[in-house]
C-alpha cells in the first residue's frame, strides 16, 4: 500500500484503509480517492474510460462514485506539465497562419481604412 499515491496531487495514501471508502479523500489536497482516475481499469484509450467489461459507465472520473471494481492503481499521480496545452496552442496557431508563440497582429490604420473603402464600394 506504501505505493498509492493520490490521483491529484501525488501525496501518498499513508493510514487510508483499504478498501477504498466511497468517502475517502486525500490528506493533502481533499480530493476524493473513490475514483475512476485512482482506479487501475482507468484507461482513456478504451470506450468509456474502462477496461473493466461489466462496470456501469461512470460520466464524472474525478468525482466519487459506488463502483464495486474499482481497484487503487500505483502511479494513478499523472504530473501536468503543460506540455500539451502548449503543443495544441501551437497546431491551433499553425493552422490559422499564425507564427506560433506570437500575439495576432492588429489592424493598422491604413488596413482599417482600406477595409472601409473596400466595404463602401462594395469590392
Amino acid at each position: 500500500m506504501s505505493d498509492l499515491v493520490c490521483w491529484k496531487c501525488g501525496a501518498p495514501f499513508g493510514d487510508i484503509p483499504l478498501p477504498l471508502s466511497r468517502f475517502a479523500e486525500c490528506k493533502t489536497c481533499h480530493a476524493p480517492l473513490h475514483v475512476c482516475r485512482q482506479c487501475e481499469f482507468y484507461d482513456t484509450g478504451v470506450a468509456k474510460h474502462c477496461r473493466e467489461p461489466v462496470a456501469e459507465e461512470v460520466k464524472d472520473k474525478a468525482r466519487a462514485n459506488f463502483c464495486d471494481y474499482l481497484r487503487p492503481r500505483p502511479g494513478a499521480f499523472q504530473a501536468d506539465d503543460g506540455l500539451a496545452a502548449v503543443k495544441a496552442r501551437s497546431e491551433l496557431e499553425s493552422l490559422f497562419g499564425m507564427v506560433p508563440g506570437t500575439a495576432p497582429q492588429s489592424p493598422t490604420n491604413a488596413d482599417k481604412a482600406r477595409e472601409e473603402l473596400e466595404r463602401l464600394f462594395k469590392k
